[in-house]
């Protein structure tokens, strides 16, 4: 396994400074490819491209060796093709990724004081006041290295005062390496970068800011605060901190019991299954309705069931992540069938979504047509205007 080591200058004096924070960014080399390419070392070297499979489809990760021909991700796969006809396709098995994701999740889970599963293949942790006992960097360093161990995937990471420069950091050292931006060197490394590297601007905002003559961090920061915020609305002054290295946003605690959930309780006991089921999927479409809005996936439901005699009872199943209404709704009805067990009359039914993360686009790109995600979030668009009862999804006696 290549290990292109990418130390920032100075990265033996210790950590982020006497009193400052210390931030690691963790996050997987073009994960689905590297998760394929464990299954299938015959894809190594090779440019691979791995979303929906008709030319109607959007890629939603391709290998560097597919990036050098002007390949990228949420690409139409048509396009691709084009670029890359040499290229390896494949549709994507989200399953398996999950299980690779949860497994680098385990790992950080025993041995980080703090850590945030930001998305899929994301991780923060917060090593604050580690370096009296051990060093954070080297800290850092034994774990990624441990990761690789375990997983036999590739991972970069990026170490430093915050989430912002942290993440800037990771992706300055890909693929497969390690970048450390002490305190003295934040401004020297932000600098000469552009302005795309900022977490915060997307494609919308680096083309307004590339149209106002503004290509590098260094004379986006050298603005006035109060001039870039009158021009770029209310995120101008995120914006600006985040190019002046200030991003005071708090590693947030995951655990897997992380979650939401939806219940309610019949006007009277039922026994119909029927009218059950009904029940069900339309509190599934209600959670679904939040994920996608929070822009998470779900990676475990649970169904609840309370029987007359308030007896309770739950069932919880992993699944491959998701937030969409046709996955979601059959696999609560399916946890439901094995735990209704007794013929007896039900007082109350509920769903939990849980191991919930970030990553709703990398999702969308699964789906062999665009036409699919689009539905969503057109559906999606009336319930935020008019209410989330305006549509519902039709379902029959039978389903």
């Amino acid at each position: 396994m290549q290990n292109n080591i990418n130390h920032s200058p100075q990265h033996h004096s210790g950590d982020s400074g006497p009193g400052g924070r210390s931030i690691l960014h963790l996050d997987q080399d073009t994960f689905f490819v590297s998760v394929e390419r464990l299954r299938d070392s015959r894809l190594l070297g090779k440019p691979v491209i791995i979303g929906g499979m008709g030319d109607r489809g959007v890629v939603a990760s391709c290998s560097y060796e597919a990036r050098q021909y002007g390949v990228h991700s949420a690409m139409p796969m048509k396009m691709a093709r084009q670029l890359c006809g040499d290229a390896v396709h494949i549709r994507g098995d989200m399953e398996l990724y999950s299980r690779y994701s949860r497994m680098v999740t385990d790992i950080i889970a025993e041995r980080a004081p703090l850590f945030e599963k930001s998305s899929i293949d994301e991780h923060y942790v917060d090593l604050t006041g580690m370096d009296r006992f051990f060093g954070c960097h080297r800290w850092a360093v034994e774990l990624r290295q441990y990761i690789m161990q375990e997983t036999g995937l590739p991972i970069s990471m990026g170490l430093s005062l915050n989430k912002t420069i942290a993440k800037i950091a990771t992706g300055e050292a890909k693929p497969n390496g390690e970048r450390h931006v002490e305190l003295p060197r934040i401004r020297p490394f932000l600098d000469p970068l552009s302005i795309r590297k900022i977490p915060m601007v997307g494609p919308k905002t680096y083309h307004q800011l590339r149209n106002m003559g503004i290509a590098t961090i260094k004379t986006l920061r050298s603005i006035p605060p109060e001039m870039f915020e009158q021009m770029m609305g209310k995120n101008g002054r995120d914006i600006w901190q985040r190019a002046n290295g200030v991003d005071n946003t708090p590693v947030i605690a995951w655990s897997e019991q992380k979650s939401m959930s939806n219940e309610t309780t019949f006007d009277s006991d039922t026994i119909s299954t029927t009218y059950i089921r009904q029940v069900l999927a339309r509190l599934c479409e209600q959670l679904a309705f939040r994920l996608r809005k929070n822009r998470q996936l779900t990676g475990c439901v649970t169904v609840k069931i309370r029987y007359a005699n308030f007896d309770t009872h739950t069932l919880r199943q992993r699944i491959s992540y998701t937030a969409f209404d046709h996955v979601l709704i059959p696999a609560c009805k399916e946890l439901f069938d094995r735990l209704y067990t007794r013929r007896m009359r039900i007082r109350l039914v509920g769903i939990q979504f849980s191991n919930l993360v970030r990553g709703m686009q990398q999702l969308n790109m699964f789906e062999d047509t665009p036409e699919m995600a689009r539905l969503y979030q057109a559906v999606d668009r009336m319930r935020r205007k008019h209410g989330p009862q305006i549509v519902q999804r039709a379902i029959s006696s039978n389903t």
